[in-house]
């Protein structure tokens, strides 16, 4: 019996990390589908609660550095910032949010090949992160990969359709990399 109450213990603690984790995929499930039927004035709502959705840790602490950080990047201290994502990454190397928002900064510091790779990471912990499918066009476009850079933003189109920025990036990529339609 005594053997028995650690595990029950451990079994209901797992319990309360896993179903808030289910349940915020259920959320974001819902967001997703809702993005998905939805024109640019209903998009953006539906967008901002997905980004405060991914923007949770799980951790009070790891939630603070990302908030630090993003403070950082408001005020121009691109080099704090990455400090406090970098750190953030430390504690948390399973937070998606965390290497999209340290690519973001890298990016502005023009460390390009840095930012590249937080942004692989960051879609491969969560594919559907528009915000890095949309630095990932950013990047390339500025490395001058257009066709990859079209790419990218197509990838953002189908997964929040009525993002502006998309629409305009895949109709300028697609005169570059395409041309004129006869």
């Amino acid at each position: 019996m005594k053997n028995l109450k650690p595990a029950v213990a451990a079994f209901a603690l797992s319990l309360c990390v896993t179903f808030p984790a289910l349940a915020q995929q259920a959320d974001l499930e819902d967001l997703f589908t809702a993005l998905k039927g939805a024109d640019e004035q209903a998009a953006e709502p539906i967008a901002k609660k997905i980004w405060d959705e991914w923007s949770k840790s799980g951790s009070a602490a790891m939630d603070l550095l990302l908030a630090r950080g993003r403070e950082m990047m408001e005020e121009g201290d691109l080099v704090l910032a990455v400090e406090h994502f970098s750190a953030l990454i430390d504690h948390a190397p399973e937070f998606a949010e965390a290497y999209n928002a340290r690519a973001t900064a890298l990016f502005q510091l023009n460390r390009y090949g840095e930012s590249l790779e937080d942004i692989r990471i960051a879609l491969a912990m969560n594919p559907r992160h528009f915000g890095a499918m949309s630095g990932l066009g950013t990047l390339l476009e500025e490395l001058g990969y257009p066709a990859r850079a079209l790419e990218a933003w197509r990838a953002v189109q189908a997964v929040y359709p009525a993002n502006p920025n998309a629409d305009k990036a895949v109709r300028r990529l697609e005169l570059s990399v395409e041309g004129v339609r006869l």
